[in-house]
């Protein structure tokens, strides 16, 4: 985490990116066990196989959870005001997601100045996973 101030941040300016290991099943079955969602579809193979897929894949919130961690190493988490995405894509097996994030506007709301967010998730190969916005206070 960082001593940010309002002044010495711009638009465009880019937060530290987060590369986390491939996902790969442990990582799945832990995050399964810490949140409570053990969907089928993203712990037992032949479940993922029936409905379609290739195999197992990560779920959604744990890259959510990816983008929060980002955020949080750039900022302390009660500065957060608002944290929001949307899914976009598939994070697979093997998938190495990067979380990047860029200053898209300067604000004055709640009696604080505050900066929004554009965040996202990619793979190894540059696929978008998540898009997503933060408010962050500063």
């Amino acid at each position: 985490m960082s001593n940010l101030s309002f002044d010495q941040i711009q638009v465009g300016d880019t937060l530290p990116p987060l590369t986390l290991e491939p996902i790969n099943r442990t990582t799945l079955a832990l995050f399964a066990g810490a949140s409570n969602d053990h969907n089928a579809i993203h712990i037992d193979t032949d479940f993922a196989r029936k409905a379609g897929m290739p195999d197992v894949f990560a779920h959604g919130m744990l890259s959510m959870a990816y983008l929060g961690r980002m955020l949080t190493l750039w900022v302390d988490q009660r500065q957060l005001r608002d944290f929001g995405v949307r899914f976009v894509g598939i994070t697979h097996l093997g998938h190495r997601i990067t979380c990047t994030g860029r200053v898209v506007e300067k604000l004055h709301a709640g009696g604080e100045n505050r900066i929004k967010l554009e965040i996202q998730t990619a793979n190894q190969y540059g696929e978008t996973r998540i898009l997503g916005d933060a408010v962050v206070a500063l």
